[in-house]
């Protein structure tokens, strides 16, 4: 069951998660690692294997850098080389230079979901952002690739909001005080439950998860949409 027909009354502002919600990461992310490996060790045998391992050493390399326990280029560094002793991969002599060449694989894959543009036009008159925990340089860099610059608002990372990186609650208010507004005035739409559906919760922020797939039950007391085409008609 979606959230069609559960009305949310007063949001005056939305804010968009991007990766998995506006901007396809997860399949650019999955074809770049799978050709990485392929070009670095043809005929690997768990290249099968190879995107679900790169999606599960992505959060908590990331952890690190967000917490302030290495920078960003070295969590990259840190998770290649995971991925190469995962594997029995040799290690690249320039971990910077292999990442640099799976960047590059990952950029070509760039893409929107279908129904992204459409939805964010549908909320023309409200005040929209993006609140995203990826590198503030490069998640702007997507939200031009993907053809919504200018059309959803400025993108707010971690590195703009103090160090705040969702599920801190400062990230949920960072956000909202630079759309102009009140936690209870703005909606968050998202795929991650944590960061982006049970999290505002504390600041008084309302969310919608966006569950693609629609296997999974919601959260309770949160609504669920399948699609970004729902979102304007919940909100409207």
């Amino acid at each position: 069951m979606t959230a069609t027909g559960t009305a949310l009354p007063g949001i005056k502002g939305v804010l968009f998660d991007l990766d998995g919600t506006l901007f396809d990461h997860r399949g650019a992310a999955d074809a770049a690692i799978v050709a990485w490996v392929s070009a670095h060790s043809p005929g690997h045998p768990r290249l099968a294997e190879v995107a679900l391992l790169w999606a599960a050493f992505e959060g908590p390399y990331l952890a690190m850098w967000q917490a302030g326990e290495c920078s960003l280029e070295e969590q990259r560094r840190r998770r290649l080389r995971a991925l190469c002793q995962e594997l029995s991969v040799p290690e690249p002599g320039d971990l910077d230079a292999a990442y640099a060449d799976f960047a590059e694989r990952y950029r070509q894959q760039w893409t929107a979901f279908h129904d992204a543009a459409r939805a964010v036009a549908e909320l023309d008159g409200l005040a929209l952002g993006v609140l995203t925990n990826g590198a503030q340089r490069m998640q702007e860099a997507k939200v031009r690739a993907i053809g919504l610059a200018g059309q959803v608002g400025p993108v707010l990372t971690g590195e703009v909001l103090g160090g705040h990186f969702k599920p801190s609650p400062a990230a949920y208010t960072g956000a909202a005080a630079a759309l102009g507004l009140a936690p209870e005035e703005v909606l968050l739409v998202g795929d991650d439950v944590g960061n982006d559906v049970t999290g505002p919760a504390a600041t008084g922020m309302r969310s919608v998860w966006l569950d693609r797939l629609g296997v999974e039950s919601p959260p309770a007391g949160f609504p669920r949409i399948t699609s970004l085409a729902e979102l304007a008609p919940l909100i409207r």
